[in-house]
């Protein structure tokens, strides 16, 4: 019996660990640190202020999240304390280890780091860290090549420095043996300084990753850092920011300042040509306004294309770890069902012999009824989670560009009803699907009209006054035009018929102050067009929405 008791409470523990989400909640102010004097990447520049690849990535990555942040800069080793502290929020430059990771968390690199040996000219080659054992050498204080001198136990008598900038000035001066540093730093630091005694004698570590690090405690601002990143890799943007402080010193053995005075000259000409076109051409000029504008249209739209690409990152992620403990779940419930079939003709002969007894805190005269009921509604529960993630990963799958998948409208419906299914409940008590009997198939793309389809859900439940009003959708065949037709009907608040023409337009929306972007629809009616369909609106206001989706049928559904 107790052993009974223990298997139906381990279930019932099991079955209420919540698979709940933590929304990222931004602060209005993001505090973001890093080294004051690390150029390339990041350092304070002859006005005082923060500059470098670093802080222009953080403002970009800001700027397209839509948050602010505030960028401080200083020494390497009070920077990652005041980050231990909570004085700032994220580091935006920090070389991933095995040994921080225990007390960082790191997002994607948005840099690779190399380190180098740097020694006065005449010097002959490091190719081990053993050659390293007995020398002098400089390394910055609390920075990835301290940690790592530490950990491996080279023997090196390590000096201590607070900048890459005074590890080289210290070794050109004749003092010491070597500096350790990162290579990109080192050499954009020795022309800088002018130290032309000094040169890389070795690389005998592996490249390094490179990005933005927060403490454990705060997985979810740097998800946000992740996210801003991805965006900015996909729409090229991050690699402009890369190529316009690394580039040089990566392709070219040109001077930095060289190469910064070239390019001003340059853009002081083009600014100077560009002016002389279009004084002499107003015309030109206008048309280089309008096209600017669609451009920023087009930027915005594949600004929010790249979120989407980032959700279902997030979404396939978040699908496989639900799917670990729901495939433990479906393995092990109809073990239980057997055991407990097995066990109920022993309880029952125990019951008719000794009377009512307690299992699992209640009368065995009604547990004996519940229990099967219980890991039926277990096992049933279950097999919908399994459903609702294999659905997500459908959703979240990159789809081909084609449009050649064969296609199911009623099946489609139903995946997009799953998907939104816990909005459906939140909006309205009055939700109904009326689907065609033996509808055609089309030519297209799944995923692309699920979108589709729940994009007008949603839309349809946050039209909705109340959840006593209701929702319906349709699915027919239309065999005169060979169309199939969707119709997503809500009794909401309406639209008012000078704002109906424009619901396609980009970034036009009614719901700016609830956080709109207007691209929904404008998205939706594009995947129609490209499918060879039509998306069209009746309404009026205080009466409710109707939307209706066309779509040419390619040929009749097989009748078995």
């Amino acid at each position: 019996m107790p052993s009974v008791r223990r298997w139906v409470q381990l279930l019932l523990i099991i079955l209420s660990i919540p698979l709940g989400n933590h929304a990222v909640q931004a602060e209005q102010l993001i505090r973001v640190g890093g080294d004051h004097n690390y150029p390339p990447y990041e350092f304070l520049n002859e006005q005082g202020q923060p500059d470098g690849y670093n802080t222009e990535l953080t403002r970009a990555i800001a700027e397209v999240m839509g948050f602010e942040v505030e960028i401080s800069l200083g020494t390497w080793d009070v920077m990652r304390r005041r980050l231990e502290l909570g004085e700032i929020d994220v580091l935006q430059g920090m070389v991933h280890s095995e040994d921080r990771n225990r007390v960082y968390e790191f997002s994607p690199p948005h840099a690779i780091i190399n380190q180098s040996i740097f020694a006065r000219k005449g010097d002959a080659r490091i190719n081990t860290l053993a050659e390293m054992e007995g020398k002098s050498v400089i390394v910055q204080e609390g920075g990835i090549m301290h940690d790592y001198l530490l950990q491996q136990k080279v023997g090196a008598r390590l000096v201590l420095v607070e900048t890459h900038a005074s590890a080289l000035r210290l070794l050109a001066s004749g003092q010491h043996d070597y500096a350790l540093v990162a290579n990109l730093p080192g050499l954009y630091l020795g022309r800088e300084l002018e130290l032309s005694n000094i040169v890389p004698v070795g690389k005998p570590f592996g490249a390094l990753n490179y990005g933005y690090s927060v403490t454990k405690d705060n997985p979810e601002l740097l998800a946000q850092f992740s996210e801003g990143l991805a965006i900015l890799k996909n729409t090229g943007r991050q690699q402009a920011i890369y190529d316009k402080w690394l580039g040089p010193l990566e392709k070219s053995g040109l001077p930095w300042k060289k190469i910064g005075q070239g390019a001003a000259i340059a853009s002081a000409l083009l600014v100077l040509v560009l002016g002389a076109i279009m004084t002499w051409n107003r015309t030109l000029s206008r048309q280089v306004a309008r096209r600017t504008e669609e451009l920023k249209l087009q930027q915005q739209q594949l600004i929010q294309a790249d979120k989407m690409t980032s959700l279902g990152i997030l979404v396939s992620g978040v699908a496989h770890e639900i799917n670990n403990p729901s495939s433990l779940l479906l393995l092990n419930l109809p073990v239980m069902k057997e055991v407990h079939q097995d066990l109920e003709e022993i309880l029952e002969a125990h019951y008719q012999a000794n009377g009512d007894f307690d299992l699992g805190g209640l009368r065995y005269s009604r547990m004996r009824d519940e229990i099967p009921a219980m890991l039926d509604d277990m096992l049933t529960g279950t097999q919908r989670i399994r459903r609702i993630v294999d659905d997500l990963r459908d959703f979240a799958r990159q789809g081909t560009p084609d449009l050649n998948e064969s296609v199911d409208l009623n099946e489609v419906v139903a995946t997009a009803i799953r998907l939104v299914d816990n909005t459906i409940r939140n909006s309205t008590n009055h939700f109904s699907v009326s689907y065609g009997q033996k509808l055609p198939r089309f030519r297209g793309n799944a995923q692309r009209i699920e979108q589709v389809v729940i994009n007008l859900i949603v839309n349809a439940c946050q039209a909705l006054e109340s959840p006593e009003k209701g929702i319906t959708l349709k699915t027919r065949y239309r065999p005169e035009k060979q169309q199939l037709r969707l119709e997503v009907i809500d009794q909401g608040c309406g639209i008012e018929p000078d704002q109906l023409s424009r619901l396609s337009d980009p970034f036009y929306t009614t719901k700016r102050e609830q956080g709109g972007t207007g691209l929904g629809l404008s998205v939706s009616s594009s995947i129609i067009n490209d499918h060879g369909g039509t998306l069209v609106f009746d309404s009026e206001p205080d009466q409710g929405t109707s939307a209706i989706l066309y779509l040419p049928a390619t040929y009749r559904a097989l009748i078995k």
